[in-house]
């Protein structure tokens, strides 16, 4: 809506969090073969529980050969990514060396890879869906301040875990944010919620006081905070067991964290583990790219963008923007405007962000969208 008057909030997790284990195992699995082979076509899906990991989907390599090293490398890369999550113990989290892997991988489906790999030479979409992508000017990330903040909460928990500051902290975590918004902005924090693993060692009141002290006064400004503002640290008291121990994870459970907060529509399709011809990850980008555009550029305040597919199909089936009544000139049609300067078929998509590259095991955590501490061709302006 084009004025919105209330509270709203928005979460993140860390990349301990069970489910984001499961988006970077699976994106993990994806980066080896495309450094392998660009081509090739992956849909690779992990579930966690307790002291098991199962890696499963449907994979296709131009060389057998790439396949099979992929699969035969599968479990390292699994217990590398636990282990660089920062899980020691099977007590409290998951033991990367003594925790059972198992692999089950199989070729694409002909019916599948017949629509996508089309005999004409074009590429189709991999998938029916429909994607969204959303820009506002209400932060210099062109994101919704409610994730923004949420997103750098868990990461600052990362950090000083990492470095040693905290060194009790453990790698779960759940954050959440909530703002006020007048007219359409936001104004004021109202709550901050944030929950972390911790050692047994570690007081629960020590624990708040140390967590607000270096992580949520870190990065929760004075100046923004409400006259009603409150913080909830650990609310629920004691969280020593985390991770695949305290709850089983899933790739692709997380895809209101991955994007908006909520502030914007989702189609539905995640994005870890599936190579660049799925338009649920590929589009999902680009629709990005064009709102941001749109705002970068000084159309409109806010952009909404929504891109649909067909399987098989090259050209979408629709293509909409929406800029809540905040557009500059309503006399310029968007849409076809960027459609015709942007190719938005799957293979004009891959090749406008270059996507066909190992670049996505470090979106699998912290969003894939408003990032600034990597580089990703979505979140380019170089074509303002």
């Amino acid at each position: 809506m084009s004025i919105f008057n209330g509270l709203f909030s928005s979460e993140s997790v860390s990349e301990g969090h069970p489910d984001k284990l499961a988006d970077r195992i699976s994106d993990k699995i994806l980066d080896a073969f495309l450094a392998l082979d660009p081509n090739a076509r992956v849909a690779c899906e992990t579930l966690i529980a307790d002291q098991c990991v199962v890696v499963a989907g449907e994979f296709k390599t131009k060389r057998i050969e790439d396949f099979e090293t992929v699969r035969a490398s599968a479990a390292a890369l699994v217990r590398q990514v636990l282990s660089e999550t920062g899980y020691r113990s099977a007590a409290t989290g998951i033991d990367p060396e003594q925790c059972e892997v198992q692999i089950r991988f199989n070729g694409q489906s002909e019916d599948i890879n017949r629509g996508v790999d089309r005999e004409d030479g074009v590429l189709g979409a991999g998938d029916q869906g429909l994607m969204f992508g959303y820009a506002t000017d209400e932060t210099s990330e062109l994101m919704p301040a409610p994730i923004v903040y949420s997103h750098a909460l868990v990461r600052r928990q990362a950090e000083v875990r990492k470095s040693g500051l905290l060194p009790w902290i453990q790698p779960d975590a759940k954050s959440q944010v909530t703002f006020n918004y007048v007219d359409g902005r936001p104004t004021k924090i109202e709550a901050v919620v944030l929950s972390t693993q911790h050692d047994e060692t570690i007081e629960l009141d020590d624990l708040r006081h140390a967590v607000g002290e270096n992580i949520k006064n870190h990065v929760i400004p004075a100046e923004l905070r409400s006259p009603n503002y409150r913080t909830l640290i650990n609310p629920t008291g004691r969280f020593v067991t985390g991770g695949p121990k305290g709850d089983a994870g899933l790739t692709g459970r997380k895809i209101i964290v991955d994007t908006y907060g909520g502030a914007a529509p989702h189609g539905g399709g995640a994005f870890s583990g599936k190579d660049p011809s799925k338009v649920d990850r590929s589009a999902a980008y680009m629709a990005r790219f064009l709102a941001k555009q749109i705002v970068a550029r000084g159309w409109a305040k806010k952009a909404l963008v929504q891109l649909a597919y067909a399987i098989g199909v090259a050209e979408p089936v629709s293509f909409a923007v929406e800029t809540f009544g905040t557009a500059k000139n309503n006399a310029l049609d968007l849409s076809s405007a960027l459609a015709k300067e942007f190719d938005l078929r799957p293979q004009g998509i891959i090749e406008t962000l270059n996507l066909k590259r190992p670049l996505y095991y470090p979106t699998a955590a912290y969003g894939h969208f408003g990032r600034s501490d990597i580089t990703l061709p979505w979140e380019s302006v170089d074509k303002v």
